[in-house]
């Protein structure tokens, strides 16, 4: 499994409007074969930064999502509403590794 964070910091003028702008991208990426999840969160520190947690199940589904044309498409959407280049961190990972957390064992 591919997983992947990106954290963007989104312009203070578009911040209201981000999830809007990002709706195409997200529904057709949702769609995509190869997505396990693609999931949008906002910090509760900061409310002009975002965070994108998505997965693909392999890297030919991660490949074919960054060589898609809305993949393109929605990064010209999203390009003039960032005060700064997003950060990301992408890792392949064992997609079993899923446990439950013991902390908060129910």
């Amino acid at each position: 499994m591919i997983f992947i964070v990106v954290r963007f910091k989104v312009a203070d003028e578009h911040v209201d409007g981000w999830l809007d702008r990002t709706r195409e991208f997200t529904q057709a990426t949702r769609n995509e074969p190869g997505n396990l999840w693609f999931d949008w969160f906002r910090s509760a520190d900061d409310p002009s930064e975002f965070a994108l947690i998505e997965a693909f199940a392999d890297g030919d589904a991660g490949g074919a999502h960054v060589n898609s044309q809305h993949f393109k498409d929605g990064l010209d959407a999203m390009r003039p509403a960032l005060k700064e280049t997003p950060r990301i961190i992408s890792r392949e990972v064992d997609g079993s590794d899923w446990s439950e957390m013991g902390e908060l064992k129910i």
